[in-house]
């Protein structure tokens, strides 16, 4: 996921530049589209994650209910973007 998070930070920096060299706004909504997507795919991975770490834990736990709100709570934020 780190590896992901670092090539989408150059990606958003060549976005910068393309609007610091005013390319055309069809190019750049293109790039924008690329790295949205890219997140989406890291969030992918953080919620799989999540489901295979924590969500796991707390069912061996007995505490899965307060896990499953917490992850409720963690999605509805992201999906609230």
């Amino acid at each position: 996921m780190l590896a992901r998070m670092a090539r989408i930070e150059g990606h958003v920096r060549s976005i910068r530049e393309m609007l610091a060299l005013d390319r055309p706004c069809e190019d750049v909504l293109i790039q924008l589209a690329a790295v949205k997507s890219a997140v989406n795919q890291v969030a992918r991975l953080v919620f799989e994650d999540h489901l295979n770490a924590c969500v796991r834990d707390a069912a061996a736990a007995g505490g899965v209910d307060a896990e499953i709100e917490r992850l409720k709570t963690a999605l509805a934020g992201y999906f609230a973007l």
